[in-house]
């Protein structure tokens, strides 16, 4: 298994993948050319929003496919097809950083940020702040069009792309209607971890595993009996995924993260990981963090707050459900009737999932 994995070639397809989004861009740049150098400036926005990344997304799509179809289709089509998730992913976090006041995105400010600066330093009127976050919203937009876009101009063949269309669809519905249970939480100011596990699958976890590797099972034409066999992969996988991200959330080292120390807790995330703290700590220290949650904290608040939820054993938890969650992905995987060497590169990708540091 370790072979099979350590056989993909995985810096090799991120560079593809970064290729079919700069030529999709290309592609819209021309388009939008009539409109000007405002457009230059959002699309600008877009590539930079495009850039670098894990290309988790498009990975398991990819090999979703591969698993059930190892070797037909066009090799470039495919790449196509799996890279529209990275769009699609790219909308979601130009939207969550402004939802979430974040001031930066792997090491550079935040799309609402960046558009806010522009305009203050060119001095042009009206509110800054605003103008910022009309950008956002409106680029966030456009990134979900177009993810839409890319996969179906992909190549594939047409009855493949619309039965993988018929599942973005629903992938698109999960994670819009997960984010606005989580921000929901953050107003109510209250979740336990049941509720907190809810907003984690419907946010993140379907749409970062389980969903890409349905999309990669169609495009490979495979029944729906085969695509929710990846399911039993997927999903508990995707749960894991997203718990290491609420580790690194408040527990994270800012030079590899990209974003500022504890910044879950100063956008107010009721995480599960946060969830088992305040079940765990002196009613005291409690409401300390649950009244912290959402404010403006310096850097010293963020360690206090921290050392907190570390003493409460919440981080030790989690790290136990992380373990559990993959053990029972990768059970699923040795049972699931898929290529062999797809097989080995899941497992590794799945490792690549959840022991991550960024």
């Amino acid at each position: 298994m370790a072979n099979d994995a350590a056989a993909w070639d995985q810096a090799g397809f991120r560079d593809r993948v970064q290729l079919a989004l700069d030529g999709f861009l290309d592609s819209q740049a021309e388009r939008l050319a009539p409109l000007g150098p405002d457009a230059d400036r959002l699309l600008a926005e877009a590539r930079t929003s495009v850039a670098g990344g894990k290309r988790l997304r498009a990975a398991f799509c990819y090999w979703g496919h591969r698993a059930l179809a190892p070797g037909d289709d066009d090799e470039d089509a495919l790449v196509r097809a799996c890279s529209a998730l990275e769009l699609l992913h790219a909308s979601a976090l130009v939207h969550d950083d402004y939802m979430d006041a974040s001031d930066q995105r792997r090491g550079r400010p935040a799309t609402h940020r960046q558009l806010e600066a522009e305009h203050r330093a060119s001095g042009w009127r009206g509110d800054p702040e605003q103008y910022g976050a009309a950008g956002a919203i409106l680029l966030g937009d456009l990134l979900l069009a177009w993810a839409d876009e890319m996969l179906r101009r992909c190549g594939l063949p047409a009855e493949r792309v619309a039965a993988a269309l018929d599942v973005y669809d629903l992938c698109r519905s999960e994670v819009i209607t997960g984010q606005f249970l989580d921000v929901s939480v953050q107003a109510r100011g209250r979740a336990d971890v049941d509720t907190a596990m809810t907003v984690l699958r419907y946010k993140s976890a379907k749409y970062s595993i389980e969903r890409p590797l349905h999309i990669g099972a169609a495009l490979a034409g495979a029944d729906r009996e085969a695509a929710a066999a990846l399911s039993g992969f997927g999903l508990p996988l995707g749960e894991a995924f997203q718990l290491r991200d609420d580790l690194l959330g408040v527990l994270g080292d800012p030079a590899t993260t990209g974003k500022p120390a504890g910044d879950d807790l100063v956008e107010g995330k009721r995480t599960v990981l946060v969830a088992l703290a305040l079940d765990a700590l002196p009613d005291a220290d409690a409401r300390l963090l649950d009244s912290s949650l959402g404010t403006a904290l310096t850097a010293d608040q963020v360690t206090r707050l921290a050392g907190l939820i570390e003493a409460s054993g919440a981080p030790a938890q989690v790290e136990a459900v992380i373990d559990e969650l993959v053990g029972v992905a990768l059970g699923a995987l040795d049972r699931a009737d898929v290529d062999e060497h797809a097989r080995g590169v899941l497992r590794g990708l799945a490792a690549a999932a959840t022991r991550r540091a960024v």
